[in-house]
Formats: C-alpha cells, sequence, structure tokens
C-alpha cells in the first residue's frame, strides 16, 4: 500500500502556531509530533513498509512495533479520509 494524502489535504508547517498541521476542507487535524514523523514520510512514492523501516532507523527501535503503530495510524487517517491509498 502506497499511502498519500487525498485530494484537498496537505500537510503544513504553520509558522504562527509554530507547528504541523494537516489542512483539509473546512477543517485543520493537528498531529502530535510522532504523527508528524510519519506524515513527512507520506508523499504518494513510499509503501507503508518503506516508511516503517525509515522510521525503524532513524528511532533505532523494532520494526514490528512500529509497523503496528504506522498502520493503525494511517488506517484511522484513511478512515477520516484524510488519507488515500
Amino acid at each position: 500500500m502506497v499511502p498519500q494524502f487525498a485530494r484537498g489535504h496537505r500537510l503544513h508547517q504553520d509558522k504562527a502556531r509554530k507547528r504541523w498541521v494537516i489542512l483539509a476542507p473546512e477543517r485543520v487535524f493537528e498531529p502530535d509530533e510522532i504523527a508528524v514523523e510519519v506524515l513527512l514520510l507520506v508523499d504518494g512514492v513510499r509503501t507503508v513498509d518503506q516508511i516503517v523501516d525509515t522510521l525503524a532507523e532513524k528511532f533505532a527501535a523494532p520494526r514490528e512495533a512500529i509497523k503496528v503503530d504506522v498502520a493503525a495510524m494511517l488506517a484511522d487517517l484513511h478512515d477520516r479520509q484524510v488519507l488515500a491509498g
């Protein structure tokens, strides 16, 4: 699976609030710092496995633990129609 932001949705660095937000039609999501690390890798090219591998290497954490968390987060955002793919 290759996740990507749904049409009209994007990750944006809000300089006034000094935080990352997901801009969507008529709404704004404020992901936590961990979610931002994942979302910065969602580019419509990387697969979920590639995202997990990158995070496991970056944080020297067990791949399987990261995969469970990333899959749950991406599924939630897909259910909210923030992500497609």
